[in-house]
């Protein structure tokens, strides 16, 4: 069976260009804020999360604290436009296991996601 991923991020356009990354190897599914992302991971078995941190409502941050108190060990990939360390480290603190850059670099994303659902 294949691992699920769950894509959230506020623009379509990422959401399509993850999609057509992972599609081949994952079940795939979709979230347009933080706060669709958390109801969905208490609904659906769920093996990793691609996660936006700026969207309107609630951000990445916000959603990976909520994401990481009701599933713990469920792996986190933000997604991030800016190539800032600082948010990386911080949402590293946070629990997420890695993060990828807009834009994505096919290669890179599959080897993250592949590491990260070890």
């Amino acid at each position: 069976m294949k691992k699920r991923v769950l894509i959230c991020d506020d623009e379509e356009g990422v959401r399509e260009s993850l999609n057509l990354i992972l599609e081949k190897d994952y079940d795939v599914a979709f979230a347009t804020n933080g706060d669709e992302a958390v109801k969905y991971i208490k609904n659906n078995p769920t093996d990793l999360i691609i996660l936006d941190i700026k969207m309107p409502k609630t951000n990445g941050i916000e959603a990976l604290r909520e994401i990481k108190k009701e599933r713990p060990n469920i792996g986190v990939v933000i997604a991030t436009g800016y190539q800032s360390a600082e948010i990386a480290e911080e949402t590293i603190k946070l629990g997420a296991s890695d993060y990828i850059t807009k834009p994505f670099d096919r290669k890179n994303v599959l080897e993250i996601i592949k590491n990260c659902l070890k």
